[in-house]
């Protein structure tokens, strides 16, 4: 699994640096290193129960070990099983987030312990607390702007995906063919509250994807994300009828459109050897 292999290398990585702990060492220290290296060893073949059990009492033999707490988290996080919503095993995924929080207390900005809070909420459909989180992290001014940009394209996509999964539902996206034509028509859902919810994740989506490019202006995700908002506007502008504003929506979209595709031609320009 492609999370367990990130967490065994990190683990992997790690377990050298527990034998350059600087002499003297505490009584204390010295049995905290030795859990720690048990750890290692419980995790590598597998064991993440006793991984965490040896985690925990180093983290409690050296309350200041700044290896510990890791560990604690990412042994916790390894017994999570993706796709498995039983009781117990989403607890272990809200026992992860919580140990991930308390690396976050020491390290604030700790880009490894928020994307696991991250993948965790997601993984177990916490879709308000993830949004919420990703909020978080992009309004945290003392990260670098490129951090929180990528935060507020992550938000960016949460409404584009929102808005696009009810406008090409069918019944509301309408295609129809003569012999010369394709015509591809949006009508409003039968249930008005559902082109309320369209509209309320479009106009949020467009407004994270604009919060990205005021910080970081030649992101092409964000601009990327801004032309496929705006297209779902147009689109939920002709199911309301307002062709006026389908014809603006439509003028940005292109707008947007071509900008994306300059960032494209110029980031594929400057990766070529």
């Amino acid at each position: 699994m492609k999370v367990l292999t990130h967490l065994t290398i990190a683990i992997a990585l790690m377990t050298p640096l527990l034998a350059q702990t600087p002499t003297p060492v505490s009584s204390a220290e010295a049995q905290a290193k030795q859990e720690l290296n048990e750890a290692a060893r419980a995790y590598r073949e597998g064991n993440f129960a006793e991984a965490q059990a040896h985690s925990e009492k180093a983290l409690l033999l050296d309350p200041q070990n700044k290896t510990a707490p890791y560990f604690v988290a990412r042994t916790i996080h390894a017994q999570y099983k993706p796709g498995d919503f039983t009781p117990d095993n989403v607890a272990k995924a809200r026992e992860a987030i919580i140990a991930y929080n308390r690396v976050l207390e020491r390290s604030p900005n700790d880009d490894e312990a928020y994307k696991a809070i991250a993948f965790l909420y997601g993984a177990i459909k916490e879709e308000d607390l993830l949004r919420d989180w990703i909020l978080q992290r992009a309004g945290n001014a003392s990260l670098p702007n490129d951090k929180r940009a990528e935060a507020f394209v992550v938000l960016a996509s949460k409404g584009w995906d929102c808005s696009f999964q009810i406008t090409e539902r069918p019944g509301t996206k309408v295609t129809t063919a003569d012999e010369k034509n394709v015509r591809v028509s949006y009508q409003m859902p039968k249930e008005r509250a559902e082109f309320d919810r369209a509209k309320e994740c479009a106009d949020r989506g467009l407004e994270m994807a604009n919060m990205a490019i005021s910080l970081t202006p030649e992101n092409e995700s964000a601009w990327s994300y801004k032309t496929n908002v705006l297209l779902e506007l147009s689109k939920l502008a002709e199911m309301s009828g307002d062709g006026l504003h389908q014809r603006e929506l439509q003028q940005q979209y292109k707008e947007a459109l071509k900008e994306t595709t300059r960032l494209s031609q110029q980031n594929a320009a400057q990766s070529k050897p």
